[in-house]
């Protein structure tokens, strides 16, 4: 059966000043195909003494080893926060590509890399992770630099990560910081055929064919928003794999992020 793949970095998430939980793409995706009853296969890499943590989870994750996992502190003030790298991870070598993540995620169709900071996926680990599938990435990949103290957005990105990407999911910020707008003449400018923006409270825009579409959603109030872009895009391409288009696929996957974030 052929699966959604989900390979990221497992983050140390210390938001709002609580104790410090288990964040990152493969966490909030794994949570995101359990509701959607997708199959699904993760990777990730992190610190032997955090093993535990990911194991109490009891998500299936294929966890290699790094010798640190990255940390962030998380500050929420209504819809402004405010982030920091407090200590970094380890990126996706290409010889980890032609190994341990090849066979974890050999039956993968779609896979998903959602990076944390713009140094976790070099062009010839995606070059890899694209063969023979489609390949989407996280913006984040594009504007975070990878630097300990606050968290620092910037240009200053390596043009060929984007050669072999299907699908490139950005937030707001992310958008903001690459100088682009939510139209066509704009998006079509960084040479991907298919984008899909989050705007939070507003939805999302969805840019495939030629055309861009702004999705609306039910905004939520009172909720942590950590993770809704990971989970957000696992959906998203969730329904993509269904063979729903992707103003529909968006439509969904907004649906599921009102379920999830009501839930948490």
């Amino acid at each position: 059966m052929r699966r959604l793949g989900v390979v990221g970095l497992v983050s140390l998430d210390r938001v709002d000043g609580g104790i410090p939980r288990l964040g990152g793409a493969p966490v909030y995706a794994a949570r995101t195909v359990r509701l959607l009853g997708q199959p699904a296969t993760f990777a990730t890499k992190l610190a032997d003494e955090d093993r535990p943590r990911l194991s109490a989870l009891g998500l299936p994750i294929v966890a290699g080893h790094a010798p640190a996992t990255i940390e962030f502190r998380i500050e929420n003030n209504g819809d402004r926060r405010r982030m920091a790298i407090e200590a970094l991870g380890e990126p996706f070598g290409e010889e980890e590509a032609r190994g341990w993540l090849t066979q974890a995620l050999a039956d993968a169709d779609w896979v998903h890399a959602g990076a944390l900071t713009r140094a976790d996926f070099p062009s010839e680990t995606l070059a890899i992770l694209a063969r023979g599938r489609m390949l989407s990435l996280d913006g984040q990949a594009l504007v975070r630099r990878a630097s300990v103290g606050d968290l620092v957005l910037d240009t200053e990105y390596d043009p060929a990560v984007l050669a072999h990407v299907g699908l490139l999911k950005l937030a707001r910020d992310e958008l903001d910081a690459l100088g682009l707008e939510l139209t066509e003449s704009s998006l079509s400018t960084l040479g991907i055929r298919e984008i899909a923006v989050t705007l939070g409270r507003a939805g999302a825009v969805v840019y495939a064919d030629g055309l861009a579409e702004h999705v609306p959603t039910i905004p939520l109030d009172g909720v942590d928003p950590t993770g809704a872009g990971d989970s957000w895009v696992t959906a998203y391409i969730a329904y993509r794999r269904r063979r729903h288009s992707p103003v529909s696929a968006a439509r969904l996957a907004n649906g599921a992020m009102g379920a999830l974030l009501a839930g948490r």
